[in-house]
């Protein structure tokens, strides 16, 4: 059976929760491989919603949820995510945690802010949840793992380690307080015990499922244009959310992976800084924000919106690899009489109909734009291809043909069963 990876096509927050959820009573581990509580899923499941920031969305389903290698992991949230889940009567007890998955700790926040802050106009638009700074460490070989919260010893070496070039920068160049070794590492230690039974050899678990032929479904955090390597550089996110990126942040090899299935919105959102050609500054944008309900699950900003971009997509689909294009919140675009796509460029007079090489040329590119016939209908109660208007119909195949790959699912609402399924995920 295969591995199956659901990786977003454009900025994220492109609904990967509900697609993952539409796979979930016929998986059989749900992994997340990169990111931390910088990224969110939000699903609703018979009325109720559920937002999610660090645990994979396989949490409501049969299949055995684990955190992989590749995340980074905030303990505080963590908990209080499993006791918010625990309260709404959702067993969280087959919950497993990567032994060389990485921690989140104070510190990591506190320098995320303060450089945010030194940056000013120069920003990422961080979260200010220290993932950067995590990342960095990790990098730098300062990082401390969850397996270290089970030797005391080898935990305070490796915080005070951490703490010692922090620290000449926190009171030095950014005029803050120093911090204390030990109060971060009884806080950790403080947290450990619950979450001890959780950490084990996750790489070990997952192929070995796999080599009983079950189903193992990686989710990543964020998309392909937030990745670290591929995406809008230097507006990302410090990890791979990648397709590629689940090998490496979950220990399977390559040809474990036999699907991969991109999750695109109908039209298109980003948060934070950085390009976005298709971005709307006037009451069309204004009204796919209310309509969609476009503001972050972990934050709660109002996102960018702007017309579903071809070339976003398309560049996501060939570097993935994608197999299938799961397109959601197309129910938000009734009502349009037309409705434009991006199906190319204008920069410095000439057209591309690819995306940019350069950060300067993209910052660059207007949109070159096809205008779509739309629709009246409310598409909120099909569940089938030929449920859809003509139109709406028209409106998937042009898409289809211009990022190159099928689109196999469609969502028509925030609830589970509001999906339209053309062809089987599995």
């Amino acid at each position: 059976m295969p591995g199956i990876v659901v990786v977003g096509a454009q900025w994220g927050d492109e609904g990967k929760g509900k697609a993952t959820d539409q796979l979930g009573d016929r998986v059989d581990y749900t992994v997340r491989y990169s990111g931390g509580n910088n990224a969110g899923h939000t699903l609703v499941v018979n009325g109720e919603k559920y937002a999610l920031h660090l645990l994979p969305s396989g949490i409501l389903n049969d299949s055995v949820p684990v955190i992989g290698n590749g995340v980074v992991v905030d303990m505080e949230v963590l908990l209080e995510e499993i006791d918010g889940l625990n309260a709404r009567g959702v067993d969280t007890s087959k919950l497993i945690i990567s032994a060389n998955a990485h921690v989140i700790t104070e510190y990591h926040k506190v320098m995320d802010k303060v450089t945010e802050r030194f940056l000013g106009s120069r920003r990422i638009g961080t979260t200010g949840r220290g993932i950067g700074p995590a990342y960095s460490d990790k990098i730098n070989r300062l990082g401390i793992r969850m397996q270290d919260l089970l030797d005391e010893k080898i935990l305070q070496q490796k915080v005070v380690a951490a703490l010692e070039q922090k620290n000449h920068l926190l009171v030095k160049v950014y005029n803050r307080r120093a911090i204390e070794a030990d109060q971060i590492t009884t806080e950790l230690l403080g947290r450990a015990e619950r979450i001890r039974p959780m950490i084990t050899d996750t790489t070990r678990v997952l192929n070995s499922a796999l080599d009983r032929n079950q189903v193992v479904l990686f989710e990543g955090a964020q998309a392909h244009h937030l990745d670290v390597d591929h995406g809008t550089y230097p507006y990302v996110t410090s990890s791979n959310p990648i397709a590629a990126g689940a090998c490496i942040g979950s220990g399977v090899g390559p040809m474990r992976i036999s699907r991969v299935i991109g999750i695109a919105k109908a039209y298109t959102t980003r948060v934070g800084e950085g390009p976005f050609p298709t971005e709307l500054f006037d009451d069309d944008g204004e009204k796919l924000r209310v309509d969609g309900g476009e503001f972050g699950t972990t934050t709660g900003r109002p996102r960018r919106c702007g017309w579903f971009d071809a070339l976003v997509v398309e560049a996501a689909v060939s570097a993935n690899a994608m197999t299938d294009i799961f397109l959601t919140k197309l129910d938000i675009l009734s009502g349009w009489e037309k409705i434009p796509v991006c199906v190319g460029y204008e920069i410095n007079g000439e057209r591309t109909d690819v995306l940019p090489m350069t950060q300067t040329d993209f910052h660059h590119a207007q949109p070159i734009y096809e205008y779509l016939d739309g629709w009246t209908e409310d598409i909120s109660g099909a569940r089938t291809f030929a449920d859809l208007p003509k139109n709406t119909q028209a409106y998937v195949h042009r898409l289809e043909e211009l990022i190159k790959c099928r689109i196999s699912g469609i969502g028509v609402g925030p609830s589970r069963e509001q999906s339209v399924l053309i062809n089987d995920l599995l």
